[in-house]
């Protein structure tokens, strides 16, 4: 709560809808609880009042200790592998797990799961991907 009363003209933080971020407003009308209309500061872009956006969350990224170990599963893997049996990969193929695929970018890769209608988790040398199919 806001220990002092709000006029207008006073400056107020709040979401600007152009500039897509908190900044300070100068506060044109006033409702009974809070400002109606604002005046961003930065862009001095006329709105409604949208109370200042909470930090969005940092996205988790996977470790290397991940990424260690995948790259230790494909080494244990790979000798099993017989590339001439790999299939050539297409966005637009079929794979079920364990199929062998040939990545232009990525080379030699093991289906490691099938993930909703359209996408698979492939393991390569430099890790797992998540890759579009049919």
């Amino acid at each position: 709560m806001q220990s002092t009363k709000l006029t207008p003209g006073d400056s107020i933080e709040a979401r600007c809808t152009k500039c897509r971020k908190n900044t300070a407003h100068a506060i044109l009308t006033l409702g009974e609880k809070e400002p109606l209309t604002v005046e961003c500061g930065s862009c001095a872009r006329q709105h409604k009042y949208r109370p200042p956006s909470s930090p969005k969350k940092p996205v988790a990224r996977r470790n290397t200790n991940s990424k260690d170990a995948e790259r230790k599963e494909w080494e244990t893997l790979r000798p099993s592998m017989n590339g001439a049996n790999a299939h050539e990969y297409s966005m637009t193929g079929t794979y079920k797990v364990k199929n062998l695929i040939n990545h232009p970018i990525f080379g030699l890769g093991l289906v490691q799961r099938v993930v909703g209608a359209q996408k698979v988790e492939v393991l390569f040398e430099d890790g797992k991907k998540m890759m579009r199919c049919k």
